[in-house]
């Protein structure tokens, strides 16, 4: 019996027409008896079974003009269960019809009756059904138990959800609550459990596999205490996205993912003033620089949003900026107002060429090289990408006087103590200096702005995505040192940073955000083993490989001499930095330019060591080039 009613999915249509006639006989025939109060000797006299066979044909009729029997029974719900009472309301309906013409064929009384009870009846039925196919489906033992945290609408759709699933035996076993007004309550004959004071009572009772997190409004601190107590238990966590993320408004048992580390480093979501940034960017023309890379390309998706009169792709990836352009177009319809300009930002003439033809408004700066090993020992690449043109980008936007100059930079600009980070500090001071030069001139038409960010969550290259492959590979996963530190913010939040600096930015600016705590590494590849349902040291072990060339313990988002600025924004500041003036700066920018066309022997060391003359801040660590500051 049980192997019969798992196997057969769906009722066959005439069994349910076969059924709801069935019903409608014996609510006529029950109608009759409430009637005359169980006489058995009068319903002769009332010509009861022609009036059962005037109102099951009635039934019949109604079934079929409204499709009552085309809902799949172990589904039913709300629309299920509307089409239900107008094939009863439209029988009673029918039944007093015949009666009008027919003097009386069935008592009005009794069509009644038998309308309340075949209505009651049909739903009940449908219903009792739904529950034994859920029911058997779980029989003898559910493989996978599930506790939903959230009992909001999102709890009750991914219950829904599960519970419609047939491909997987699955049994909701609870739901989690913080809202004490709706701890204790059954909500579809499942419990609500207070998360804080009852989470382990739960965990021994039931035995769950898995937590679902469905509550659409817990904070980030919430959401990883449950993860910790559910990687205590060996619980698996996931969660639901938000119903702004549902595919085409619908949500789907697909969308249910597996909790990332992501999801658990990323803060809480900022929100910034959009209006002000629509304002700044509608019908503007914009260039991203770098945008075939993680955070140019982010920057991409949000500016499009605001409908410019045309946006630039900048960057010397043809492959990347192929793949950007064909993602924005799948998703927005640009036309011709998406170019994509494939150039070197070192390339003065290419860049010139660039904004002759295109005359950007704004100018989004997001080209560099990033990576700080790779960065010390191609120091010519670091100074040509990361300076000078940066510097070809401020000196053109100057000629073609660009409205906003938006230069994203870096933490690891503070206190440098690496090549890249010492290149991206020049930056900022160039940009600042020719800032400061032009409001002194007078020339307030072209405004300079920078941003640092700390790392970012999934860019290229990042931690994480190593960690990532490194644990598919079996490991070891391999951290710099054991007291290692660093920021992390989500992409789309760095470039919410980036777009904001660019509508509150008044020119000369750096702003710094609020990164929140720093992390430290050796417990992120700890919660990424115990994420991945491994242990540390049987399953995956982490080595210690020492620090690399350049690279810091602590990232800082402001220098020894700085401090911050409030704005209108919380979480945004701008640092106080010590400023230079821009013929000094230009000074050593020419200094380092001509060492860079006339090579000579020890060019890096030369080239380090005209950084560290005027970024005095600039003591480099764990590398060769330490010998220069002693």
């Amino acid at each position: 019996m049980i192997s019969r009613i798992k196997t057969l999915n769906v009722l066959p249509r005439w069994i349910i027409i076969f059924i709801d006639l069935m019903v409608f006989s014996f609510a006529a025939l029950t109608a009759y008896l409430l009637r005359l109060n169980f006489q058995l000797d009068q319903l002769y006299e009332y010509d009861f079974i022609r009036g059962i066979v005037i109102f099951t044909a009635a039934g019949l009729i109604s079934s079929l003009l409204t499709r009552s029997f085309a809902g799949i029974i172990r589904y039913t719900g709300t629309q299920d269960t509307v089409r239900v009472f107008y094939a009863n309301l439209l029988t009673l309906l029918i039944v007093l019809a015949v009666n009008y013409i027919s003097k009386n064929s069935v008592p009005n009384s009794v069509a009644v009756i038998a309308f309340l009870a075949s209505l009651v009846a049909t739903i009940s039925y449908r219903l009792l059904v739904k529950e034994l196919f859920a029911f058997y489906r779980t029989v003898p033992k559910a493989q996978r138990k599930i506790l939903i945290m959230g009992a909001g609408q999102s709890g009750m759709l991914t219950k829904q959800l599960l519970d419609n699933d047939t491909s997987s035996n699955i049994k909701v076993v609870g739901f989690l609550e913080d809202n004490q007004r709706k701890i204790g309550n059954i909500i579809a004959g499942v419990k609500i459990f207070s998360a804080i004071e009852e989470f382990e009572k739960v965990v021994m009772k039931y035995g769950p596999t898995e937590l679902i997190i469905a509550a659409s409004s817990i904070s980030l601190d919430r959401k990883n205490e449950l993860v910790d107590k559910c990687l205590e238990f060996g619980i698996k966590v996931s969660t639901v996205p938000s119903a702004d993320q549902w595919i085409g408004g619908e949500f789907d048992i697909s969308q249910i993912k597996e909790v990332r580390i992501e999801d658990l480093l990323g803060r809480n979501m900022i929100v910034l003033n959009n209006q002000y940034v629509s304002k700044e960017v509608k019908g503007k023309s914009i260039l991203v620089t770098g945008a075939a890379g993680s955070i140019g390309a982010e920057i991409v998706r949000q500016v499009v949003r605001y409908n410019p009169a045309s946006i630039v792709l900048l960057d010397q990836s043809e492959t990347g900026l192929f793949e950007i352009e064909n993602e924005i177009r799948s998703i927005i319809n640009l036309e011709e107002r998406l170019i994509c300009f494939v150039a070197d930002v070192t390339n003065i003439s290419r860049v010139k060429e660039c904004f002759k033809i295109h005359k950007p408004d704004i100018v989004f700066h997001a080209a560099a090289y990033k990576h700080v090993p790779m960065m010390e020992i191609n120091v010519s690449e670091a100074i040509s990408c990361n300076i000078m043109g940066t510097k070809n980008l401020a000196d053109v936007s100057v000629e073609f006087e660009v409205e906003k100059f938006v230069m994203i930079s870096t933490d690891k600009a503070v206190n440098p103590t690496s090549v890249m980070g010492a290149t991206k500090r020049a930056a900022e001071i160039y940009v600042q200096s020719l800032n400061d030069l032009l409001q002194t001139m007078g020339k307030t038409n072209v405004r300079f702005i920078t941003t640092r960010f700390g790392n970012v969550l999934g860019s290229n290259g990042s931690v994480i995505p190593i960690f990532k492959k490194q644990i598919r590979q079996g490991g070891p996963i391999t951290v710099t040192h054991p007291d290692i530190t660093r920021f992390f913010m989500t992409i789309p939040e760095a470039c919410s940073l980036v777009l904001e600096a660019a509508s509150m930015g008044e020119g000369g600016e750096i702003f710094v955000f609020d990164m929140g705590k720093s992390v430290k590494i050796v417990d992120l590849a700890k919660r990424m083993i115990q994420l991945s349902g491994l242990v540390e040291g049987k399953d995956i072990e982490i080595s210690f490989t020492g620090l690399r060339p350049g690279e810091k313990l602590y990232e800082e988002l402001l220098g020894n001499d700085e401090n911050n600025m409030a704005t209108h924004h919380p979480k945004i500041m701008i640092a106080n930095t010590r400023k230079l003036d821009f013929s000094e700066v230009k000074s050593d920018f020419d200094k380092l330019n001509n060492l860079l066309n006339e090579p000579k022997d020890d060019l890096d060391y030369n080239l380090v060591a005209q950084l560290k003359s005027f970024i005095v801040e600039y003591k480099s660590k764990a590398s060769k080039f330490e010998t220069l500051d002693s």
